[in-house]
């Protein structure tokens, strides 16, 4: 009877500790489960600011991409950038409340052509204002001058080049540029640019029939229209 008893009572107090172990785990689950939560909504709460940083502001579509005169560069600035800061283009950016305008330093008749029409032919592959502005505007108005073909035609061989490597680039609003540019210079000059359109339109072609394709046009005038306009029958 008395070990039945004694056998008993370890049972009894097996069972007691066992129920105490039990309890203790599972507090301390239960403590794990109620401190994640806590730290997840830390990280939800702090996470919003740098996500709210990756969505673009819609002021971003009506400000053209621009060039921080202030701010550090990434890359070393092109030729034409380097010559425009240092005052090499006798020409300044007028902003109007309508369009923007050229304001030159001299009479553009009085300028000499070598080297700044070279020059403003390199510009045509800048992607950001002031530059393309100046560039594209620069190079029209310095073809309007009086004299012009008299001085244009004599830099042909070193004009065609930079005006290719325009025609070729990746982005489509540099090409219209650059066929701007040639439809521009071809009035000028007339039949002295006949030698040079075979090094010129297969990349016109090129890129209008890229641009067929895609159902896009981005020539302003149809290849052929060159030619006609540069005195070749």
């Amino acid at each position: 009877m008395q070990k039945s008893e004694c056998q008993r009572g370890v049972q009894l107090r097996n069972r007691v500790t066992d129920n105490c172990d039990q309890r203790t785990s599972s507090s301390a689950q239960i403590k794990q489960r109620t401190t994640v939560p806590q730290s997840k909504s830390l990280v939800s709460t702090s996470s919003p600011e740098p996500a709210r940083k990756l969505h673009p502001r819609p002021s971003d579509k009506l400000n053209p991409k621009t060039i921080n005169p202030f701010g550090e560069q990434s890359r070393a600035p092109s030729a034409f950038a380097a010559i425009y800061s240092k005052g090499g283009i006798p020409c300044r950016l007028v902003h109007g409340s309508v369009k923007h305008r050229l304001q030159w330093e001299c009479p553009p008749e009085n300028l000499p052509f070598d080297p700044l029409l070279i020059t403003l032919a390199e510009g045509l592959r800048e992607t950001k204002h002031p530059y393309t502005f100046v560039s594209k505007e620069g190079f029209r108005e310095l073809l309007l001058v009086a004299g012009a073909p008299e001085k244009a035609v004599p830099l042909l061989p070193r004009l065609i080049p930079v005006l290719k490597a325009a025609l070729v680039h990746l982005d489509d609003e540099v090409f219209e540029r650059g066929l701007n540019a040639l439809v521009q210079l071809s009035v000028v000059v007339g039949p002295s640019l006949n030698d040079h359109l075979k090094h010129l339109l297969t990349s016109v072609l090129c890129k209008a029939w890229e641009h067929g394709a895609q159902q896009k046009q981005v020539c302003p005038l149809p290849p052929w229209r060159l030619v006609f306009v540069s005195g070749e029958k």
